[in-house]
């Protein structure tokens, strides 16, 4: 039997996964959370061989929780299963360890064979992601100027972002024009839009 672990945040999605996988004979699904600390946790109780986690999710988000798998379950593989995958998530996902990366909208089938693939020592990346992954465009902001593009996300004032960063109100002022500038908009908000559409931040 393969032993699985279900971790997302919408319990009608858990619950869903749970009753498809439990058609599959050789699958078992042995816990499930509704966040990532409870995933974790749960993973350290039942020892599953498979975790299929949600990259959007409470407390820890799937990368965090692909990661902290990696290091305190090495044998636990990870598939990360997610409604809003973007080729950045897919290349973080995969650098912190995850086996498997899985588009929520896939069909019914797909998971037990992504969750036996993965099992058996393979790897699975959804082809139309992977492919998305090969020509999407690099990020030009650079780690700083995407923290206080993050931190300006809902109208943050200057001063408060200066603040947090522990950067002069004249730097972050001076980020947030660079990081305009580099995406060739005209404003804060169209700049956060383009970072989100191309999973930046």
């Amino acid at each position: 039997m393969i032993r699985v672990l279900l971790a997302d945040d919408e319990e009608l999605i858990r619950t869903a996964l749970a009753a498809l996988l439990s058609l599959e004979p050789e699958v078992e699904v042995v816990a499930q959370a509704p966040d990532g600390r409870a995933a974790v946790t749960a993973a350290l109780a039942h020892r599953p061989d498979v975790a299929v986690v949600d990259l959007e999710m409470p407390e820890l988000d799937g990368l965090e929780v692909t990661a902290e798998l990696a290091s305190v379950l090495p044998d636990c593989k990870v598939v990360i299963l997610t409604g809003h995958g973007r080729p950045p998530h897919l290349q973080r996902a995969l650098t912190a360890g995850a086996k498997g990366f899985l588009p929520k909208g896939s069909p019914g089938g797909a998971l037990a064979d992504v969750i036996r693939r993965v099992h058996a020592g393979g790897r699975y990346v959804d082809p139309a992601l992977a492919a998305d992954a090969l020509t999407a465009p690099q990020c030009p902001l650079t780690p700083r100027e995407l923290e206080v593009l993050r931190l300006a996300e809902y109208d943050t004032p200057v001063s408060v972002i200066a603040r947090r960063t522990h950067l002069s109100n004249g730097t972050v002022r001076n980020h947030l024009a660079a990081v305009v500038s580099k995406l060739g908009v005209s404003s804060r908000a169209e700049a956060l839009r383009i970072a989100h559409h191309n999973g930046w931040l």
